[in-house]
């Protein structure tokens, strides 16, 4: 049985006491979880090793980061290794999110390398994919999706792509005014499980899981988890709220 999971994405959000008290309310508020269920939990980088202590105690909920290098470790200002986030615990990193696509310009070459760079220090990989608004309304999703997921992790051998967990973003429905349906979220899913059991067979196919990243909140995520290929959410701003983020977890199905 594939893992249901829901994983928070703080942004550039949230400063060290505020970060604090957010984790505490998702410590004091969160419901038992079997082994099938994970909270994912994603803050900046500055965040990461105080969370990682707070969350120490908490079974099935895990520490990621937002973005890591390409690169093992160099010259390099500014930036975050994936072994120095495994040195702070982290056990997800999160990859090709839109936002790193359009504003510095991550291509599918430069995603392949940090993908290598999350599994060769044992972490896991949450791989984002999605269309904007101007491929949706060409009717060549399907396509540029099936792309974007050739470019970042056809490389991999299936034993390593069991580490991946992928997310679709339909970017034209955040923050454009347009709401992408739960027909429409299941049906990219299953496109994506598609394009994955023609590179790796379904056996491997049905054993990843795909999470929904469009604006999900606690209003519709009963709904979308409910659909075959959804197997939980990748969530924005409402994970910067306790009360929200804890609500869209206890949305995942019992089974």
């Amino acid at each position: 049985m594939r893992k249901k999971i829901v994983a928070g994405n703080w942004k550039m959000n949230l400063n060290l006491p505020e970060g604090l008290e957010l984790i505490n309310e998702i410590y004091n508020g969160a419901p038992e979880l079997n082994k099938n269920k994970e909270i994912v939990i994603a803050p900046p980088f500055i965040h990461i090793t105080q969370a990682a202590s707070q969350l120490s105690n908490m079974e099935h909920v895990h520490l990621g980061a937002q973005n890591c290098h390409h690169e093992a470790a160099g010259a390099y200002t500014g930036e975050v290794s994936a072994s120095m986030l495994k040195s702070a615990e982290v056990e997800y990193v999160i990859l090709g999110h839109s936002e790193r696509r359009q504003y510095f310009h991550e291509d599918g070459t430069m995603l392949a390398k940090k993908v290598n760079q999350v599994l060769s220090n044992g972490m896991k990989v949450i791989f984002c994919c999605g269309e904007p608004l101007e491929i949706r309304d060409a009717g060549t999703e399907n396509n540029y999706v099936g792309t974007q997921i050739e470019e970042g992790l056809f490389h991999l051998n299936a034993d390593h792509l069991a580490n991946v967990v992928i997310a679709y973003e339909p970017i034209w429905a955040i923050g454009t005014g347009r709401t992408a349906s739960s027909a429409q979220a299941q049906d990219m899913h299953a496109h994506i499980r598609s394009v994955i059991s023609a590179q790796y067979g379904p056996d491997v196919a049905a054993s990843i899981s795909i999470l929904y990243g469009g604006s999900c909140k606690p209003s519709n995520a009963a709904e979308l988890f409910a659909c075959p290929d959804v197997d939980g959410g990748l969530i924005g701003g409402a994970a910067l709220k306790a009360e929200e983020f804890l609500a869209i977890v206890a949305a995942i199905p019992a089974n």
